[in-house]
């Protein structure tokens, strides 16, 4: 069979990436991974906090920010709050750098704890869990920035001109070049959009022909997700992406369905600047 292949060349050639494009794919692909490892602990904090201290994630708008994070560190449960005395206050101001946002959020949760309606069991494991779960998420957060920092190396050294398109910033452009990889693989950007997964089906029948086609979703779905969160930014940022956005939605399309379209004409976009090795410009009618 191996000889037939070779005898009639009844075969395709795989190319392979280069060092550098298949270090940009895996750190992107790793980085995912733990902004997604993220999340679930994040549910899970939320949970816990649902369970010992429901009106805790009204006092702030953002419960894993820099300051909600170190106050979690240190006292979890509504009694903490409660019961705290001057000198832990004050070495709990001394480890935040919005000392005075702090001391003001702290005195709002102490008085919210005097009437939270919290379960008041098992007090110890669900606030040892807290702290574990927080002291993960913060882990996992500067393994993130550490992957990122390897990143923005790895970006130098390529000198790709992708960033130079509106929306992709550093870790986009790493996914897309990670998954691309050699832009000569394709011979024109139809087939990098059938690659990215973000063409539309066709249903057909006989003489039926739908009228109504949804995305492949065919490809690769990290180069998916990197092209709709780039989309998503352009169609705010830059004016021909914005208008074809607005232009979508006046035909009666939906957001997502308007944002698809945007992606699909970065797509173009991001072969024509890695093909011909030139920056975007804007061209206005």
């Amino acid at each position: 069979m191996i000889a037939d292949f070779i005898r009639y060349g009844d075969f395709l050639e795989t190319s392979l990436a280069d060092e550098d494009t298949m270090s940009l794919r895996n750190l992107s692909r790793f980085r995912n991974y733990l902004v997604s490892s993220i999340g679930d602990l994040k549910r899970k904090t939320i949970c816990v906090l649902d369970q010992i201290f429901p009106e805790y994630t009204s006092v702030f708008s953002d419960v894993f920010g820099q300051t909600s994070k170190e106050l979690l560190l240190q006292l979890n449960t509504p009694s903490d709050f409660e019961e705290i005395t001057s000198s832990q206050l004050e070495e709990l101001l001394s480890r935040v750098t919005l000392k005075k946002f702090a001391k003001k959020k702290i005195n709002t949760i102490s008085e919210v704890a005097k009437s939270s309606f919290g379960i008041s069991f098992c007090m110890d494991s669900f606030s040892f869990q807290l702290k574990l779960l927080i002291e993960q998420i913060c882990f996992i957060e500067k393994q993130v920035s550490a992957v990122e920092e390897e990143i923005s190396e790895l970006l130098k050294k390529i000198n790709s001109l992708i960033t130079t398109i509106p929306g992709i910033g550093n870790v986009i452009a790493a996914t897309i070049l990670g998954e691309i990889g050699d832009i000569n693989r394709f011979s024109n950007a139809a087939k990098l959009v059938a690659y990215a997964g973000i063409d539309a089906t066709v249903s057909q029948s006989g003489e039926y022909a739908s009228t109504n086609n949804r995305m492949s979703k065919r490809g690769s779905p990290y180069l998916r997700k990197a092209l709709y969160q780039a989309a998503f930014i352009a169609s705010n940022c830059d004016p021909v992406f914005k208008a074809y956005y607005q232009q979508k939605r006046a035909e009666g399309k939906h957001h997502k369905v308007a944002t698809g379209a945007v992606a699909r004409k970065l797509c173009h976009t991001i072969y024509a600047v890695l093909k011909n090795n030139s920056p975007y410009e804007v061209q206005l009618k």
